[in-house]
């Protein structure tokens, strides 16, 4: 029997304690092993141990910290829906390796209905959006058209994933 490729471990897998675990470091990913341990009632060296598995298993990502925006001069998050000339593959992919390319560009989806893609665009002002938008995003030989929406304010943010 020919053997494929293991997905990452499904919710199923997580018991009591990996869910603990996630938890804890969702809302802390610089906390020492020993102070997890402790929070989540389990030893030091599980805690690694199942850290290293969760890791292994693509259930947790690369550890990051988070940036104020406006503390940065990203103040302002810009929705933007993007309409597309064309859906074949080589313009998607072309639109696909454009957005990675601009930093800007916090979030992007791939979306159904009337839209083809929803963009979150941070940037510092409403000047400063208008010329993403005007001289880079436009510019895109594959974007059609675009409709743009303004965040007046963040109502809720969050990076936890419920498990």
């Amino acid at each position: 029997m020919e053997q494929t490729s293991q997905p990452a471990r499904d919710a199923a897998e997580l018991d009591a304690l990996d869910r603990r675990i996630l938890r804890v470091l969702q809302r802390d990913g610089a906390i020492s092993h020993a102070d997890l341990a402790q929070e989540v009632a389990a030893s030091p060296a599980s805690c690694w141990r199942r850290i290293k598995a969760l890791e292994t298993a693509g259930v947790l990502g690369p550890t990051v910290r988070l940036v104020d925006p406006v503390k940065v001069g990203r103040g302002l998050d810009a929705i933007c829906q993007v309409r597309m000339k064309s859906h074949t593959a080589e313009v998607r992919s072309s639109f696909e390796a454009f957005v990675q390319e601009h930093p800007e560009v916090m979030d992007c989806y791939s979306m159904s209905g009337e839209w083809d893609y929803l963009l979150r665009i941070a940037v510092a002002d409403v000047r400063d959006y208008e010329r993403f938008l005007m001289h880079t995003l436009l510019n895109h030989p594959a974007v059609a058209s675009s409709s743009s929406h303004f965040a007046l304010n963040r109502v809720k943010y969050t990076t936890a994933m419920p498990v």
